[in-house]
């Protein structure tokens, strides 16, 4: 069988011929048709937004050194040849299917977010079926009032966690630091510096505002993965950015599902995807890691659907038991990560944690226990939400779940100590730049003007889009 296409900048034509023997063919043929009618979706974009306007590769726009003519604090320039120190962070990762399931006003966070300790430097959240899967979310535009709701709860959350109920509503949200009003950030708030969605998928990335003039070269990458092998339904949205002289690639998919034997490998398949075809722009000028795998820190976190390849009656059985060891002797990840078939190499934490799906809504019974309807589906209960890394620097210090009953799934959630290098140039350089000396040094010198910079008013629902097309 022939198949013509039309090369748009040329005239010629090309063929393709199409074996039906080879099942990669069937694929390629709908992902070319479905691309090139959908390659203005805003999904393949590298916009994303943010608190904070990035005219260039950089966040660090207010940072005092690159206005007084200091040299460039890149490991790429004069300071290459320091040597570095390194500095630990607090990193906190979560993942969450909603179902579609918009939270409800005052929907409270503190499960989740674990507001009454462990306050960490970096938080990232993932979520799965931001929206209902139906295909007028797939193909049509994106619909991104959830998404801004979420990124609300998410703010409030996380500065409640830092000044209490009555004072969070006014951090972050008025002024921005600005030597020319005065106006002073609290230097422990959290700011989004990356947020993106792409159908269902969301991620959003906060970090402590004294943090975030150490962030540079943030970006975004979007890989469907779904219908015809690239709608949004599946897949992932990764995002890059590097904290002081050390890179991160922060991973949040949702792959293929399914509970029938061989299903695992559609997963696997997925997650082969995504690590081909996640690119990321390598900067002006710049020598920027682009592949996910490129990264010194790596983390990959979602609903990945891996079920427990057991007998429905067995697993439900072990379930009311809670014999979870032998639930994850059969568990479908493991049982790929130790054969190699997929993800080679990277590590996954102890689990100790009930299976995180499937429950019936606003309850602690798994779908299924009770009476259910014959034209429902019966979904065995299985540990479908994962956190993974990769690499070194990663220290994983908490694997848990959350028990919130908004969907059927329960959140997963992750805390991490990460190193991170520092140059010692650089360091110094930090505690000239916030000492009183230096304040007093660029107050007349220093001026940035709020209509180029940052507005004079953000409120918490009011992101700026970043468009980072190269």
């Amino acid at each position: 069988m022939y198949v013509q296409t039309q090369n748009d900048n040329k005239r010629n034509h090309q063929y393709k011929y199409i074996n039906r023997s080879n099942s990669i063919s069937y694929v390629m043929w709908p992902r070319l048709v479905a691309n090139k009618i959908l390659r203005k979706r805003s999904f393949g974009s590298n916009n994303f937004v943010a608190d904070f306007p990035i005219k260039s590769d950089t966040i660090v726009d207010s940072n005092p050194a690159l206005s007084l003519g200091q040299p460039s604090l890149s490991a790429d320039n004069i300071f290459r040849n320091n040597h570095k120190d390194t500095q630990t962070y607090k990193i906190f990762v979560s993942t969450w299917n909603v179902g579609g399931i918009a939270p409800k006003e005052g929907f409270d966070m503190e499960d989740w977010l674990q507001s009454t300790g462990n306050i960490c430097d970096i938080y990232v959240l993932g979520f799965q079926e931001m929206v209902p899967l139906r295909p007028s979310n797939v193909l049509g535009s994106e619909n991104c009032k959830l998404s801004t709701k979420w990124n609300s709860l998410i703010r409030e959350g996380l500065n409640t966690k830092i000044y209490g109920k009555q004072n969070h509503k006014n951090v972050g949200l008025t002024k921005d630091v600005s030597p020319t009003d005065g106006g002073k950030v609290p230097d422990q708030s959290y700011r989004c510096i990356i947020s993106k969605q792409m159908v269902g998928i969301l991620i959003s990335v906060w970090v402590r505002n004294d943090l975030r003039h150490y962030i540079r070269h943030p970006s975004v990458s979007c890989i469907g993965c779904g219908i015809m092998g690239c709608l949004g339904n599946k897949g992932s949205v990764s995002v890059r950015f590097q904290l002081h002289e050390t890179s991160f690639c922060l991973v949040c998919s949702h792959l293929a599902s399914g509970g029938k034997e061989g299903d695992e490998k559609h997963r696997n398949s997925d997650v082969v995807d995504i690590l081909t075809r996640t690119c990321f722009s390598k900067g002006h000028f710049l020598d920027l890691p682009r592949k996910i795998l490129d990264h010194d820190r790596v983390i990959l976190f979602g609903d990945l659907n891996y079920r427990i390849s057991l007998p429905e009656a067995t697993t439900r059985k072990l379930v009311e038991n809670n014999e979870w060891n032998a639930l994850l002797e059969n568990d479908q990840l493991r049982m790929e990560l130790m054969s190699g078939q997929v993800l080679e190499g990277w590590q996954e934490g102890v689990i100790k944690f009930a299976p995180t799906y499937k429950y019936y809504p606003n309850s602690d019974v798994y779908f299924g226990f009770v009476d259910c309807k014959k034209e429902q589906k019966w979904r065995a209960p299985a540990w479908c939400d994962r956190i993974l890394w990769y690499g070194e620097g990663l220290k994983q210090h908490q694997y848990a779940r959350g028990e919130s009953k908004l969907s059927d799934h329960r959140p997963v959630k992750a805390i991490f100590s990460v190193e991170v290098e520092v140059l010692k140039t650089l360091k110094g350089m930090q505690e000239f730049f916030r000492s009183e000396r230096f304040g007093h040094q660029i107050s007349n010198k220093l001026q940035i003007s709020s209509s180029n910079h940052f507005p004079s008013n953000v409120r918490s629902s009011s992101f700026r889009i970043i468009d980072r097309d190269l």
